[in-house]
């Protein structure tokens, strides 16, 4: 399945009934949570929505594919909390939704249709709402599967989910990198990324913004329009990361074949580590997982290996010693090579994807050994 994003501009009226639809979907989640708590099973959930409308006549006003959803959607986080607690973390119950906390209205299968015209705004139809315009930069692939109506900070979003394909060329470089917070990414060529850290760059205003709220009222209306510009401001900084993060990830597919990289244990980091606001700005968790996800569709290979002692080591002799955070320069006291230590990690890293790759792969070992030494620079003497 592959997901488009466009943006709606519903009319005034048009709005109203896309709040009221989400809050009667909230509503439903939420009776069907409680129903869930007397009797768990599943066909007595599916079969409770018709006394539900019975119940409250308002419900009928939402397509009834869309109140079906919400059944499949608290079985669906009951199966996700069962696996959390399978791998040992602490969960507790579901909880009801709030109205700040359910933002998707859901259209399966049916209840919607694009209208296509001649100018940039098409039309789409949404059943039991009518025709919304819809911006649509691009053209999608493949069939309509569903629609999902999200409401952003102060906008809404039409998320298209298709049958097509996601389609990328890989490349013919093998490569590792090793992922930092100065440099983003570092491979064994020396080639690097800085790392943008858009929320960083944004947090004089964000301070700016948070400090405004304090001097408003609570619970007065000056006071939500101070909170609405906050969140704006948390969401084009996501934005800008994730077009960061998807610019860079292409590059590297449509450039690689191989990729080495390391298996980072992020949440361990971010608890242990002095540097843990910087960590989660640089989002490395979303890099990795965006690169499994086109490497895949591309057929490229990414081989995550463990990065312990991938900067101790040398990646000429292989003898190991102590690099705190400050010293940048890795100079070996053996062979006396002397090479940035973001590069000689990236050495290792690729060094050791490779003895885990295939059979295919270990015969670029040899060749990338001898690229990589011409990178090292000794010391005389």
């Amino acid at each position: 399945m592959r997901v488009y994003k466009f943006r709606l501009y519903p009319a005034k009226n048009q709005e109203l009934t896309l709040f009221k639809q989400l809050d009667l979907c909230r509503f439903t989640y939420n009776q069907l949570l409680e129903e869930f708590g007397r009797n768990k099973s599943k066909k007595h959930i599916q079969h409770y929505i018709l006394d539900l409308k019975e119940k409250y006549p308002e419900i009928k006003q939402v397509y009834s594919k869309t109140l079906q959803y919400e059944c499949y959607r608290l079985f669906s986080n009951m199966t996700g909390l069962k696996q959390s607690r399978k791998k040992g973390n602490k969960i507790g119950r579901l909880r009801f939704k709030g109205r700040d906390w359910f933002k998707t209205i859901c259209y399966n299968q049916s209840g919607f249709k694009l209208i296509k015209q001649d100018k940039r705004y098409n039309m789409l139809h949404l059943s039991k709402i009518g025709d919304i315009r819809l911006l649509q930069h691009r053209e999608f692939e493949g069939k309509i599967k569903g629609i999902i109506i999200k409401r952003k900070v102060d906008s809404w979003e039409a998320h298209i989910i298709t049958n097509g394909k996601y389609k990328i060329e890989k490349g013919n470089k093998v490569i590792g990198i090793d992922l930092g917070i100065i440099s983003f990414l570092t491979d064994n060529e020396g080639n690097k990324i800085s790392s943008p850290l858009y929320y960083k760059k944004s947090l004089l205003r964000l301070k700016k913004l948070q400090q405004n709220i304090s001097r408003k009222k609570k619970r007065s209306h000056n006071r939500y329009k101070a909170k609405i510009k906050v969140a704006k401001l948390h969401e084009h900084i996501t934005q800008q990361r994730d077009d960061f993060l998807h610019k860079i990830t292409t590059k590297l597919i449509n450039d690689c074949k191989f990729i080495g990289t390391e298996n980072l244990n992020i949440k361990s980091m971010q608890r242990s580590a002095y540097n843990s606001r910087n960590i989660n700005d640089c989002s490395w968790g979303k890099f990795l997982q965006m690169l499994d996800f086109k490497a895949e569709s591309a057929g490229c290979q990414v081989v995550k290996v463990n990065p312990k002692d991938t900067t101790k080591k040398c990646s000429n002799c292989g003898e190991k010693q102590n690099m705190p955070l400050y010293k940048r320069q890795y100079d070996c006291p053996y062979c006396g090579m002397s090479l940035e230590r973001d590069i000689n990690s990236a050495i290792n890293i690729l060094r050791c994807a490779l003895e885990q790759g295939t059979a295919e792969t270990d015969k670029f070992l040899p060749m990338k050994q001898e690229a990589q030494n011409q990178n090292c620079n000794f010391r005389s003497g």
